[in-house]
Formats: structure tokens, sequence, C-alpha cells
């Protein structure tokens, strides 16, 4: 249940980090296509937040059954996850807290793509959630590569978790589309000003992350607690 919280916790997030906020935000425009009274704008946001699990959860069981397959790794991992996972969380921490100088090309989907999406109805919806979730950036990577990936080795939850993780990056979008679609579209503004909390919650999160990474740096490695 704890491990699920986080993911939860990790992908919201996410969702509020500035990459992916403005990612959701043309998101929730594509979701609200066709007039913000739209009976099908929940459907879309619904679609939406299942491509983005659907990305996520794919990726991790890619990097899961690539680790796992080469037995020098898997046995590395068997062997040594406890004592990686202090450094890997302090570093994701350090992402978070814009102590490291950390550049990330993100991929962006071409117009071409956008355009036959916006035309797929609520498939459309869900292939444009899963290739946004795809754009990764300094924040998303680190929180996914550095946070969730080592949380779902140590728990053996290759599925699961990353499909909490990424039902929760959409779910804004979700939440807001049902919304807005029922009439309560001064939400549209309020979607925006959710950024104002992200730069606390990033704070809060990547000391988190450092804290855990030292504890479980000097236990497992230097064997202090």
């Amino acid at each position: 249940m704890a491990e699920a919280a986080t993911a939860f916790w990790l992908g919201i997030l996410t969702s509020l980090s500035p990459c992916p906020l403005a990612s959701n935000i043309a998101a929730l425009s594509f979701c609200l296509r066709g007039g913000p009274a739209g009976r099908k704008a929940a459907g879309y946001g619904t679609a939406y937040s299942i491509g983005r699990a659907a990305a996520y959860a794919g990726l991790a069981m890619l990097i899961a059954a690539a680790g796992l397959s080469i037995p020098v790794l898997s046995d590395f991992l068997q062997r040594y996850i406890n004592k990686a996972l202090g450094p890997v969380l302090i570093l994701a921490g350090a992402v978070l807290l814009d102590l490291l100088p950390w550049t990330f090309g993100a991929w962006q989907p071409s117009e071409a793509w956008t355009s036959r999406l916006i035309r797929g109805g609520a498939l459309g919806s869900a292939g444009m959630g899963f290739l946004l979730a795809l754009a990764f950036c300094p924040v998303s990577a680190a929180l996914f590569f550095g946070a969730l990936i080592p949380l779902a080795l140590k728990g053996g939850s290759f599925v699961f978790l990353p499909l909490i993780y990424g039902f929760a990056t959409g779910l804004p979008v979700l939440l807001f589309a049902s919304a807005i679609a029922g009439g309560s579209a001064s939400l549209a503004r309020r979607y925006e000003k959710a950024a104002a909390f992200e730069r606390w919650t990033r704070i809060a999160t990547g000391a988190v992350l450092v804290l855990l990474g030292v504890y479980f740096t000097l236990k497992h490695i230097f064997q202090i607690l």
C-alpha cells in the first residue's frame, strides 16, 4: 500500500512539473475539442490517462526484461539493489532540488502525428497520452528513472506501480476535462494556477528522496544504522 501511494504521489508531482504540465494543458484542450460541454470530454480524458499509464508500464517492463535477461545485470540487481538504491535516490533528489545542472533533450511528437491523433477520437487521446508520456524532461526523468524504477525494482512490481504512476500523471486532465464538460468552465484557469504548487511540492519530494537515499546509503553501504 505504501509503495502504491508513493507511486501515485510521484505521478501527481510529475503532472505538475513544468514540461508535463505544459503537455497536460495542451492535452486538456485536445480532450475538450468541439466545445467544453462535449459529452465525450471525460472519455477522452480517461483514454489520455490510460495511454500514459500504458506507456510507463510498457517502458518499465522493457527495462525489467532487459535487466533480468542479462545474467550479470540480474545478479547485480539481486545482490546490490539496496546498495545502489541510496545513491540513485540522492541523485534523483538533487535533480528535483536543482542541485545538478542536468539538461535533457526531450523528444516531442511531430505535428503530423498530432494531426492524426486529433482525428482519432478516444483512441487518438490514448495515443496522445502514450506519446507525451515518452517526452521526458529532467524532472519527469528523475522521478521515473530515479525514483519509480528503483521502487519497482525493490518491490518486484514492474506493471502495477508504473500503471498507478502513469494514470496519476494524467489524472489532472481527466478531472479537469470531466469538470469542464460538466459546466465548471472556471476550472480551466485554475488548472494553470496549479503550477504554483509545483515548486514547493518538488522541493519537498526532492528533500525526502535525498533523506531516503542517505538512509539507504548509511544502512546498506556503510552499515551504520
